[in-house]
């Protein structure tokens, strides 16, 4: 919430509706509650609600000049006594944030007892005429100087030559085809040469041999013995 400056002695208009949920300090008859305001040097006291109970009503309304930098009241609730002294029931703080800024405030302060403990509520309306409130944004909007047309951005010639257009033909250029020469099927027995007759002839020439051959002679050479083997001892 912002800071109200420059409200030093203005009015500010209060008004005490009631009080709601009071502490009751009375055992065998009904509470007579009163209500205190203190600004600066300014107070004001309420007339006495005889036989307000806990809920009493007052409906008054005083005028408060503001001081600068001063930014709540002091509220405070008593219980009349016509023989002993006033009973004390509670007090408390309003905050005057809402109403100089917004220019209404109809809140309830709670007041607490001198233990520190919830003693009812007061129920208090403000309003201060002077309030600054920010000013609302029009939804028509004028602009300050016509808006300026301003041209197309014109349109170049190509630096280049176009393309030539694009050909669908294949690349390369497919070859024609040769023409099919059909050929019997399965194809003729092909002429082997005559194999030879065996045997071959021999690339050897012995000299025929005629059968039985002649004894071959002794392996061994002759000695001088009788020719018997093995031979005899010496």
């Amino acid at each position: 919430m912002s800071t109200v400056y420059g409200i030093q002695g203005q009015p500010l208009d209060v008004t005490i509706v009631g009080c709601s949920k009071l502490k009751d300090t009375e055992w065998l008859s009904r509470q007579d509650p009163y209500v205190c305001l203190e600004y600066a040097s300014t107070k004001y006291r309420t007339r006495t609600c005889t036989d307000g109970g806990k809920h009493p009503v007052f409906q008054e309304k005083t005028v408060i000049p503001l001081i600068e930098g001063l930014r709540e009241i002091t509220v405070t609730v008593w219980n009349s006594n016509t023989i002993n002294l006033d009973d004390f029931i509670g007090s408390g703080r309003i905050q005057l944030q809402k109403v100089l800024s917004q220019g209404y405030d109809d809140s309830s302060w709670p007041v607490q007892s001198k233990s520190g403990k919830y003693a009812g509520d007061v129920k208090v309306i403000l309003h201060f005429h002077n309030a600054q409130k920010p000013q609302q944004c029009s939804s028509s909007y004028s602009p300050s100087a016509p808006m300026q047309a301003y041209a197309p951005p014109p349109q170049y010639a190509p630096a280049y030559p176009p393309a030539a257009p694009y050909s669908a033909a294949a690349y390369p250029p497919a070859q024609p085809a040769a023409p099919y020469l059909q050929s019997a099927y399965p194809p003729p027995m092909m002429q082997y040469p005559q194999q030879q007759t065996y045997p071959y002839p021999s690339p050897y020439n012995y000299p025929s041999q005629s059968y039985p051959l002649p004894p071959a002679q002794p392996y061994y050479p002759s000695g001088p013995y009788s020719g018997a083997y093995p031979p005899p001892p010496y």
